[in-house]
């Protein structure tokens, strides 16, 4: 008998050669199949053009090109990376750390499996009992019709059927658990008619389409002031259902202001919203919970049926961990099998270290390391195996003490038959990967090469920057500054707070730290006093097209527009690729996009301008010897130096290019897409935009995320500089790094969730050391070696 290995088992590296994506310079690397491989590197190597922008969007895009034509117009489109080889690839599942859900009736429950079982469990055991499983489901509304069906027997004959559909919506809300009213004074001005600019809405420009539907409907008169309308008239402008009509020649279907300001703004969450709209809605209209569901967003019947006297309502409010010990007490031998898997889904909530969490949680509400962790549990019980499983960062918003559970979360992927590839800063994390390719060895042009590959061991004896960086520990100070103040708080009980009172000290660096789900977040940005002067910056996505970058974000771009027009003495909004600098082909996108109707679409480099987005003839026009798009091609650095000094000498841009390069944006291009930027390139941008805001106390979240063992250093350099510049900087933090540098600590827990919401230290970081009472304290002292 033949020993020799079978062809097919014979493709066990994942083969990348000559990819060119970004940043990369024709790196070739070879993964191992079914391993752990983690890519580190400084913020801004390429770790994630390689990842996420070569092996994961190719193999989507190649899944992509499986499915018929129509399918295929429904998808978003990618093109092929720039690579010369990509060889054994398989199925990859990128989890990454993208917000959850825009739809406000997600929630964790219905983003995981969790919800739907429960619901199967209620619709067998629930009493009384009303209906199927749907009629325990708030996405699902209770219908009722009837109509006359045709049956066949012999003759034809008509027989009248009604049919009815039992959901668990509440009719009120519509399954949000909350109500809108809407504040009419923000809708239109009463002393205007239409025709002189009533409407006050966003988008509801007068002569725009949104407009002329109301003022040439002929409901009413467009030249009357809305006050003197009549009952009816203002029923038809503000109420009426849709009527199909026409209007300007065109059949368009008619509805009044109020259901159609509804579906088109208030349907939508409000985090996913533009900022003139979001800040629209929150002056027009007042959330409320629903008074008929209690904010539960069920329907009636849904909430009276109970198993031993708990409704859905209650179990999908309950803390995961204590739902899961509710579940493990029901003793039904009927529906044994539906009760053992939704226990194991309950206990990989509670072994990711989000059991702190309740399923009627929205998704939306949830942070980016909260939703990749929730992503993770529908991937842990999956059946699939022999998948690449593609992680970003997945230790962001976990303590010290939760990062263990997510390594043996990685290690059983890895251990199904998978290939797992992790971005990854942390020690712990790169300490437990069977391969590791560090890429650097700079950030941006600097960086984009191969500059080690093999196993941890050969990582720590290599001259890397990681490699280097690897085992560096951060000491206590000998010295902590003296507070100037205190920000008092005082009985804050927002979400799991438990009436915690606070003084948190001001004119030194705290740090809030705690395991996740401890209430760090909600003692800083839901209980602050709003009159404290305070400049919160998180990691939520920047809202912006993929024409904002970070010279239009930063105000950047103002000054140095102004430059080139005094130094050529024409208009300044000649110098905006989105004004009258345009090319006119791409109309200053610097790509053409093709839309292939059914088939994919196409984005394609600009002929005319090759895509430097500006027309010909701004080209012309220079500053210090550079043309416009020379300028925003240039790194934050190499702008730093340019308008430093010389003929192009700009104070009011250098002061904003030394607050960039002050984050350790050095290597961003000034004038690169703002979707490109990592959660941490577009935390430190914000942070650079708010440093020269007048507020006194600075909130950061998190900072370290995204960034290499190395930039921590210079991290701490800046919160050190703010404070030295008379700031109050508050962090909330879990990198030992930084706790160790803080003056002051402030450590939440014990536990997370209903087990979390206290106070367990203040004090110095010393304090803390020399105490080890709380779990913080005892994994700051095994890293500063105390």
């Amino acid at each position: 008998m033949s020993t020799a290995p079978h062809v097919a088992d014979s493709h066990d590296l994942i083969r990348v050669h000559g990819a060119r994506v970004n940043n990369l310079k024709d790196v070739s690397v070879e993964l191992p199949k079914r391993r752990l491989t983690v890519f580190t590197g400084v913020s801004g190597s390429g770790k994630s053009s390689l990842v996420f922008g070569t092996i994961a969007a190719e193999s989507q895009r190649l899944i992509n090109e499986t499915y018929s034509a129509f399918v295929q117009g429904f998808m978003p489109t990618t093109a092929r990376p720039e690579v010369d080889v990509l060889e054994g690839l398989t199925t990859a599942i990128t989890v990454d750390q993208q917000r959850m859900g825009g739809d406000p009736r997600s929630t964790v429950g219905t983003a995981t499996d969790a919800n739907a079982l429960l619901r199967i469990l209620f619709s067998r055991l629930g009493t009384p009992h009303i209906g199927p499983p749907s009629a325990y489901a708030f996405n699902v509304a209770s219908v009722s019709a009837s109509g006359a069906i045709t049956v066949e027997r012999g003759a034809k004959k008509a027989v009248k059927a009604t049919f009815n559909r039992t959901g668990g919506m509440c009719p009120r809300c519509e399954g949000r658990g909350s109500v809108t009213d809407l504040d009419l004074t923000q809708l239109y001005d009463d002393s205007k008619s239409l025709n002189e600019g009533a409407l006050t809405i966003p988008g509801y420009k007068a002569g725009g389409w949104g407009y002329r539907l109301y003022s040439e409907s002929g409901f009413y008169d467009p030249d009357k002031p809305i006050r003197d309308y009549t009952k009816r008239e203002l029923h038809d402008f503000l109420h009426r259902e849709p009527t199909r009509m026409k209007i300007a020649g065109i059949n368009m279907t008619y509805e009044g202001l109020v259901p159609r300001i509804q579906k088109s703004m208030l349907a939508k969450d409000k985090e996913s919203m533009q900022p003139h709209i979001r800040e629209f809605v929150e002056r027009a209209v007042t959330f409320s919970t629903c008074p008929e569901c209690d904010g539960t967003r069920l329907s009636e019947g849904a909430r009276a049926s109970k198993i031993d006297g708990v409704s859905i309502a209650d179990a999908c409010a309950m803390q995961i961990t204590d739902l899961a010990a509710w579940i493990r007490g029901l003793d039904e031998t009927s529906v044994l099998p539906l009760l053992t898997t939704l226990g194991q889904t309950l206990d990989s909530f509670v072994e990711i270290g989000l059991g702190y969490l309740s399923l009627d949680r929205p998704a939306g509400t949830l942070s980016g390391g909260e939703a990749q962790r929730t992503k993770m549990i529908r991937h842990l019980g999956s059946s699939l195996t022999d998948t690449t499983y593609v992680f970003d960062e997945p230790t962001t918003g976990l303590h010290p003490h939760d990062i263990q559970r997510m390594n043996d979360l990685l290690l059983r992927l890895r251990d199904k038959g998978n290939t797992v590839l992790v971005v990854e800063h942390k020690p712990e994390v790169i300490a437990i990967a069977d391969h590791v390719v560090d890429l650097g060895p700079g950030a941006g042009s600097a960086g984009g090469t191969v500059c080690f590959e093999g196993t941890v061991e050969e990582l720590r004896a290599g001259d890397t920057v990681t490699g280097r960086h690897f085992d560096d520990r951060a000491s206590l100070k000998d010295t902590v500054r003296k507070p100037s103040g205190a920000l008092e708080i005082r009985g804050a009980s927002t979400n799991n707070l438990q009436d915690v009172d606070v003084d948190i000290p001001l004119g030194v660096l705290t740090v809030v730290t705690g395991v996740a789900g401890s209430g760090k977040s909600s003692l800083l940005h839901g209980s602050i006093p709003a009159d404290a002067g305070v400049v919160s910056v998180d990691q939520s996505p920047i809202r912006g097209s993929r024409r904002s970058n970070p010279a239009t974000y930063t105000g950047l771009l103002d000054p140095i527009r102004k430059a080139f027009a005094k130094a050529n003495d024409v208009k300044p909004a000649l110098f905006s690729a989105n004004s009258e600098g345009a090319c006119p082909a791409c109309n200053g996108a610097g790509v053409i996009y093709t839309d292939l109707g059914m088939m994919a679409g196409v984005a394609t480099t600009c002929e005319d301008c090759e895509g430097k987005r500006f027309d010909a003839s701004v080209l012309e026009y220079r500053l210090g010897g550079r043309d416009i798009s020379e300028v925003l091609a240039m790194s934050v650095t190499e702008a730093e130096e340019f308008f430093g000094s010389g003929e192009a000498h700009t104070p009011a841009a250098h002061r904003v290019l030394e607050r960039l390069a002050d984050v350790g944006l050095g290597y961003l291009t000034i004038g690169q897409p703002l979707t490109t930027l990592s959660g941490g390139e577009r935390q430190r941008l914000k942070l650079a935009t708010h440093m020269g805001d007048k507020g006194g106390v600075y909130v950061l979240d998190e900072p370290t995320t995204g960034l290499h063992l190395a930039d921590v250093e210079q991290l701490l350099g800046l919160l050190d500089r703010l404070v030295d510049s008379g700031k109050s900087v508050i962090v909330v933090e879990h990198h030992q790094a930084v706790m160790a540098h803080a003056d002051w600590i402030i450590d939440l827990g014990p536990g997370a969730g209903h087990d979390g919401g206290r106070i367990v230290f203040e004090g110095t970081p010393a304090d803390l050391v020399a105490d080890r009472s709380t779990l913080t304290g005892e994994h700051l002292a095994a890293y500063v070696g105390a």
